[in-house]
């Protein structure tokens, strides 16, 4: 039976027992569903998704400077332009995948973007920066919505032996996102006004919200529940909230490691309560059959890993660069290899590696690439004419890591659980990109000896290191059946 031709009666009881506010999700037309074609129009919806989320944490870094001439406030202010939306994504991912199971994927996906439509037409009108970001908190709780569906959608739409290439372009498209904010962000803010970075949303929002009623399959497997967890979303966003800003205080030499301390003391507290109230309450956010297989422990960490290293480089190269000379422009396109080499493995991997290799072989040989990459940033000097292959080949050994391992992850977890995983894969993506941020950053700042290695090598050993053990968990992690 097909994903939208019919349901069992105990599902529709559970559909119709939800508030008054959510509605039924709608079937696609019986000419679409039966294209041959169907998933890839489902995926290409998602990817639009994924491209705007990217996009918009990428570029929305490019307007500070604009935003303190127009509201007349610190670096500190404006900053809080772009971390109230990027906490808010990652406190919400979780509640927002385990609401999706029990709601419909399609259905809370359609509303993130209506709130992440609707918040960016607020945010272009906003008059003073406190409205802007509350909106962006608004936006970021959209963005959670489509995030944690995301990956679930992709893996309800692909036929068998079909999902591997659907991550791959959900994930070049997110690289794409990241890839042309500072391009796009800087074109914009010195052509016209920084209003219109939101604005562009608006009308890509709009179609793409259309073309997901009609090209989303419905959902066909959810995680029926008699109640939710009030306490342990809470408790979660201490943790992940108060990480992210010790992190973002260690990345700034004008704060006191103390306030680092402290947060990172109150996230471990919130993460302990958050563990022993998970064992209690009879409907855990995250229940133990999860996390239990370990595909999915050793993925979630290779998912962190593989993200701490692709946006390492983005703080990396440009500082790298500057000091040689270049300009903002040359040092954007010399670390657009990065995303294109991301990109161009998308596209390719399929035709180029062997089709009867596992996914974990192919975890393991993107691994076992973007850890050549990082030896020989390492052994070479980071000069402009060296760091352009390197780049390609790190972002093409992560293109092919990235989705295998997201699918191996996906594959042991339940499908009627499929959107708290979902949440589980971004929000270990989240952490793993403000830790490529906070580590390089922090690294950078350690004075240096005068001899080798010096701050810049020393930030890609610790990016190599990362690509080490990423290639020991790969191997780690296979079970008692699973091949490669």
């Amino acid at each position: 039976m097909s994903d939208d031709a019919g349901r069992d009666r105990t599902q529709s009881l559970a559909v119709n027992r939800l508030p008054g506010v959510l509605i039924r999700e709608r079937a696609r037309p019986e000419r679409i569903r039966a294209h041959p074609s169907s998933w890839r129009l489902a995926v290409a919806t998602v990817c639009s998704g994924a491209f705007m989320g990217q996009l918009d944490a990428s570029i929305v870094a490019q307007i500070h400077p604009s935003l303190r001439a127009a509201f007349g406030a610190s670096l500190d202010a404006v900053t809080w332009v772009s971390l109230a939306y990027l906490l808010t994504v990652v406190a919400l991912l979780l509640p927002a995948g385990r609401l999706s199971d029990a709601c419909g994927r399609k259905l809370l996906y359609l509303y993130g973007f209506v709130l992440f439509t609707a918040a960016s037409a607020g945010c272009a009108l906003a008059q003073t920066l406190g409205v802007l970001i509350g909106l962006r908190v608004v936006q970021g709780a959209g963005a959670a919505l489509l995030q944690a569906n995301s990956i679930a959608l992709v893996a309800a739409s692909a036929p068998p032996g079909r999902l591997r290439p659907a991550l791959s372009i959900q994930a070049a498209a997110q690289a794409l996102g990241l890839a042309l904010g500072p391009l796009a962000g800087g074109a914009l803010v010195t052509v016209l006004d920084w209003r219109w970075i939101f604005l562009l949303n608006v009308p890509t929002g709009l179609v793409t919200l259309i073309a997901g009623h009609y090209l989303l399959p419905r959902t066909r497997h959810r995680h029926r529940t008699s109640g939710f967890d009030g306490l342990g979303p809470a408790l979660l966003a201490t943790v992940t909230t108060g990480t992210l800003l010790a992190l973002s205080c260690l990345s700034r030499a004008t704060v006191s490691l103390w306030w680092a301390a402290l947060l990172l003391a109150v996230a471990a507290v919130a993460a302990a309560g958050f563990a022993v109230r998970q064992r209690r309450v009879p409907c855990p956010l995250i229940g133990p059959e999860l996390l239990r297989p370990r595909p999915v422990r050793y993925g979630l960490a290779g998912t962190l890993g593989g993200y701490l290293i692709l946006f390492g480089p983005l703080v990396l190269v440009p500082l790298v660069l500057t000091a040689h000379g270049c300009s903002a422009l040359e040092a954007g396109l010399i670390l657009s290899g990065l995303p294109a080499g991301f990109v161009l493995a998308a596209a390719t991997t399929e035709k180029t590696l062997p089709r009867a290799w596992s996914e974990r072989a192919r975890c393991t040989c993107g691994a076992v690439m973007a850890t050549a990459a990082l030896a020989a940033l390492c052994a070479l000097p980071l000069t402009p004419a060296v760091l352009p292959p390197p780049l390609v080949l790190l972002g093409f050994g992560l293109g092919v890591f990235v989705p295998a391992n997201n699918a191996i992850v996906m594959g042991a977890i339940p499908p009627h659980s499929s959107g708290t995983g979902g949440g589980l894969v971004n929000m270990a993506r989240g952490t793993g990109t403000a830790l490529g941020v906070a580590v390089v950053t922090q690294t950078l700042q350690m004075p240096g000896t005068g001899t080798w290695p010096h701050p810049p090598h020393r930030a890609v050993l610790v990016l190599l290191a990362v690509a080490s053990i990423m290639v020991v968990t790969t191997r780690a992690a296979r079970t008692r059946h699973s091949p490669g």
